[in-house]
C-alpha cells in the first residue's frame, strides 16, 4: 500500500533527482523512488523472493539453451551475411 510522504530537497539533490526523472522517462517523485529502492539493494541485497525469482529465471535460461551451439550460430549468421 502506497502512502504519501513530502520531502524536502536541497538544489543539488533535486537537480539529480530531475536528471534521472529525464533519464527514465518519468516523474521526479518516481525516480525518487527508484533510487532509494536501487540504494536498500545495493546497501542490504535483493529481498529473498526477488534472488529466487533470479535464479528459477537463470536456470530457465538455461534449459532453454542446453545443447545450443553458439559456433554453429555465429558460422550460419555469418554466411548469411555474406549471401549463401
Amino acid at each position: 500500500m502506497s502512502k504519501r510522504t513530502t520531502l524536502l530537497l536541497d538544489d543539488d539533490t533535486l537537480a539529480a533527482a530531475q536528471a534521472l526523472a529525464l533519464q527514465y522517462d518519468c516523474s521526479t517523485a518516481e525516480a525518487v523512488r527508484r533510487a532509494v529502492v536501487r540504494h536498500r539493494e545495493a546497501v542490504l541485497g535483493l529481498p529473498e523472493d526477488r534472488r529466487q525469482e533470479r535464479v528459477r529465471l537463470l536456470k530457465r535460461l538455461f534449459d532453454l539453451f542446453e545443447g545450443h551451439d553458439a559456433e554453429e550460430e555465429v558460422r550460419r549468421l555469418k554466411e548469411q551475411d555474406e549471401g549463401f
